[in-house]
């Protein structure tokens, strides 16, 4: 299709479209202004987002008179699931029940019948007949059906107003878009709606499947979606933006390494100058790394480090500590190491050091701009430890103690020299 003056693109339901598909609808809209719409932006848009390169409106407006739906995320139980079908219809209302399975729906409906004859209930899945399925729709928005056993056929476009409650069986395979999706097909009116999503019985839920379900019950509020975009970022990684993964963790580079490049590529762009980061190089020699059967996971690693990356004072030092002890156990001796280093990091950029480097008999600290009155301070505590060679680079050298660990040594001289620098 050729537009003879192409203006405006809108691409809605952003989150159903690859990357493949989108890189060519800007293709063709070259020029023009380009709008996608989704409730539940994909990892990688929503990082595009936040970095700068789109731009971003909420609309997180409450519908009138609408309630939030309240949502259960529990062990599939057929007396539970039975009680809401009934109380659902005893208030005259509508039930979606979903099951992925095409094959076991007719089966699931079968059983349904047998445990709540009064029922209504028809079966919807994508692979009808179109004439068959459009009878069963009429039906349904008429009130002449009590409960939808079907697929995720109805995870978009479906208003029906009174269908209040959705149950979902394996609720653990659907991923965090698609579960806040279809839980918007209920509680479009007035009326209070219930979400069921269920699990199999003694099923033990992989760790990323736990914090999906965990999601959709901590985010039911109206305007959630973001929220739960944002956590599904989290946990599934921001993607690659020179390439067609929509999600996935950069562990080439490193999310950090990644972002700050990007934040640097933007700027230029804009027409910007990068700042010229500060960094602050530690060099000691101990072992300071995350042991492979401390953190066996290879995700969870890294996003420990990148936290660990960020400490910057005492606070934050005890926090990751208490962090990695809650949810890995006791620290060996390199994760404490690696966590004692990053303190000193943030320590010594904080008090304007460029670089800490252990050497045979002494550390040295260099800076560009040295506070002569705050070493002073240091030597007075402890005399014959310091001394300070000016130049380009101003370097301040302390002899090593016997005795002590060195860790802790430098961390209180740079707490005092920022106390007396300050002062």
């Amino acid at each position: 299709i050729e537009f003879r003056d192409l203006g405006l693109v809108i691409i809605d339901e952003e989150q159903r479209f690859g990357v493949a598909q989108k890189e060519k609808l800007k293709k063709l809209s070259i020029g023009a202004d380009l709008l996608t719409l989704t409730a539940t932006p994909i990892p990688r848009t929503l990082n595009m987002a936040m970095g700068g390169i789109l731009d971003m409106s909420i609309l997180d407006d409450v519908p009138g008179l609408r309630s939030p739906v309240q949502t259960y995320v529990m062990e599939h139980d057929d007396g539970i699931i039975a009680e809401a079908v009934r109380r659902e219809i005893r208030r005259g209302g509508q039930v979606f029940y979903l099951n992925n399975n095409i094959e076991y729906l007719y089966t699931l409906r079968g059983k349904l019948s047998a445990e709540i004859p009064e029922a209504r209930i028809a079966v919807a899945h994508g692979r009808m007949d179109r004439d068959e399925l459009e009878d069963i729709w009429a039906a349904l928005v008429r009130g002449e059906i009590d409960v939808l056993v079907c697929t995720t056929i109805i995870e978009t476009g479906v208003d029906v107003p009174n269908a209040n409650t959705l149950i979902i069986e394996n609720a653990d395979r659907f991923g965090l878009s698609q579960l806040h999706q279809i839980r918007g097909r209920v509680g479009r009116s007035s009326r209070r709606a219930y979400a069921y999503f269920t699990y199999p019985k003694m099923k033990q839920l992989s760790e990323v499947a736990d914090k999906r379900l965990r999601a959709m019950k901590e985010y039911a509020a109206f305007g959630a979606g973001f929220k739960i975009a944002l956590r599904d970022l989290e946990i599934r990684g921001a993607g690659n933006l020179l390439g067609s993964q929509q999600h996935g963790h950069m562990e080439a580079v490193g999310y950090d390494m990644y972002m700050k490049l990007l934040e640097e590529a933007v700027l230029e762009e804009k027409g910007e100058t990068p700042a010229a980061p500060k960094e602050c190089s530690v060099n000691l020699r101990v072992d300071a790394f995350l042991p492979k059967n401390y953190i066996k996971d290879s995700t969870q690693r890294m996003e420990m480090y990148r936290k660990i990356a960020k400490i910057r004072c005492e606070d934050d030092f005890s926090d990751m500590i208490d962090e990695l002890c809650d949810r890995f156990g006791e620290l060996p001796s390199p994760a404490l190491n690696l966590c004692r280093i990053a303190l000193v990091r943030g320590q010594g950029l904080e008090a304007g050091f460029t670089k800490i480097e252990e050497r045979d008999r002494e550390v040295v600290f260099a800076t560009e701009s040295p506070d002569l009155s705050a070493v002073r301070a240091a030597e007075g505590r402890k005399p014959g430890t310091f001394r300070v060679t000016l130049g380009t680079l101003a370097v301040i050298s302390m002899k090593k103690q016997t005795g002590g660990d060195l860790c802790d040594t430098i961390s209180e001289f740079l707490t005092n020299y920022m106390k007396d620098r300050d002062s």
